[in-house]
């Protein structure tokens, strides 16, 4: 009976990136998303965190407060978390720990996958 063997706690993963990576960079692996807490070099193996509390960016002006609690996504093709999955395309980041106000340039958030 095959059994299965404990690797690490998984707050970080590997990650081995094609172009350089700087600290604070969102990664997106398919439906994976973690943030890189220090920068990476190309083709050098790294890491990601895959859980924790971040400050990342969100879009700002009217209507573009998130309250605590939301789930929010990842929008690579405009590097802000935002509340719209659209249809898919964005991937699940976290749920937001604080309110983030219309003016405020980043949002509080707990990594979940």
């Amino acid at each position: 009976m095959a059994t299965a063997k404990f690797i690490h706690d998984g707050n970080s993963i590997d990650y081995t990136p094609g172009t350089d990576v700087a600290a604070g960079d969102v990664v997106v692996q398919g439906e994976l998303v973690g943030i890189a807490k220090t920068a990476i070099a190309a083709n050098l193996i790294g890491a990601i965190a895959v859980s924790g509390v971040f400050d990342v960016p969100k879009a700002t002006g009217v209507s573009t407060a998130i309250t605590a609690g939301a789930n929010v996504y990842w929008d690579a093709a405009n590097s802000v978390a935002t509340t719209d999955d659209d249809t898919g395309n964005n991937k699940l980041l976290g749920k937001t720990v604080l309110a983030a106000a219309d003016g405020d340039a980043t949002v509080r958030i707990r990594l979940m996958q």
